[in-house]
């Protein structure tokens, strides 16, 4: 059987892409493993249910702002989350990967309408290795290559120290070669690397610890405000288009998650554009269907 993935845009009209745009995008147009990802991330979504993650749960892990969404955007308007590995302050690798998602989700949720993806600034100042657990990254890595396609727009590595690069070798097989493409390493002493912070952000806003001129800081008790704030938000954010359901309404049965058996015979998509790839990210203010063709009808997922 065939699988088909519409995204709808938000007058309503599907967006349709190109075959040579597709070609790009997708997997070895592998249609099978398109609609798996799929299936695994709508379960995991049902499972996991990260729009219910709220601040009061996660704040402990947010104390030394090691993680926390920039009052700014980038010059393209996305947001842009803010890593410090030197500010690890719990040894729970179950805690770190909740309030990741948690950040995740309210990036997301502060996204403009038009865009998709967001920007990671990951400051190495006071950096060890004894900061970074190898589970921890590769759990990570599974999880924004998984359930997260496609959000990370661009992720700066600022200033990494030498020995950062054997961890590095290490992480990166974890990778897809396109997210590998997306990580830049940045040298505050390096011209080049100045202009590529130029380029991107409004040099007033930006943190001093990133070569701009906010010296302001992260401030622990503001941040909680806007996170709590942002909370409010989010069950609207679910439901818009669905009243009734504050949660994205999801018949895990009718997609039949542990089967493999939806795509093809030969796991290829053919060139109609209803067709896209793995890679393409699920946008949670977006209509999500998945119609499987069968004799008597279709079984849709909104």
């Amino acid at each position: 059987m065939s699988a088909a993935l519409k995204k709808s845009s938000s007058n309503g009209s599907d967006k349709s892409v190109t075959t040579e745009e597709q070609q790009a995008k997708a997997r070895n147009w592998n249609v099978k493993k398109a609609t798996k990802m799929l299936k695994e991330t709508l379960k995991w979504r049902a499972e996991y249910k990260p729009e219910e993650i709220r601040w009061e749960e996660v704040a402990h892990e947010a104390e030394t702002g090691k993680i926390y969404r920039s009052n700014y955007i980038d010059k393209h308007g996305r947001t842009v989350l803010v890593m410090r590995p030197s500010c690890q302050n719990t040894k729970s690798t179950k805690g770190q990967i909740r309030y990741l998602v948690y950040c995740m989700e309210n990036a997301i949720l502060n996204l403009p309408p038009d865009k998709e993806q967001m920007v990671w600034l990951i400051d190495f100042n006071g950096y060890n290795l004894s900061h970074t657990s190898v589970k921890v990254t590769r759990e990570t890595a599974n999880i924004l290559q998984d359930h997260y396609p496609e959000r990370l727009g661009m992720a700066i590595l600022y200033n990494p120290p030498k020995f950062f690069e054997p961890f590095w070798k290490v992480v990166k097989p974890f990778l897809e070669p396109k997210t590998q493409n997306k990580v830049k390493f940045v040298y505050s002493d390096d011209p080049n690397s100045k202009k590529i912070m130029e380029e991107l952000f409004d040099m007033e806003k930006l943190e001093s610890a990133f070569g701009g001129n906010d010296d302001s800081g992260f401030n622990i008790s503001k941040y909680a405000e806007r996170m709590r704030e942002d909370d409010k938000r989010m069950p609207a954010f679910w439901t818009r288009g669905n009243p009734q359901s504050a949660e994205p309404h999801v018949d895990l049965n009718s997609l039949d998650l542990n089967s493999d058996s939806d795509a093809s015979d030969n796991g290829k998509v053919d060139s109609s554009p209803s067709h896209v790839s793995d890679s393409e990210t699920l946008s949670p203010s977006e209509s999500v269907i998945v119609t499987k063709g069968s004799d008597n009808g279709s079984t849709e997922v909104h």
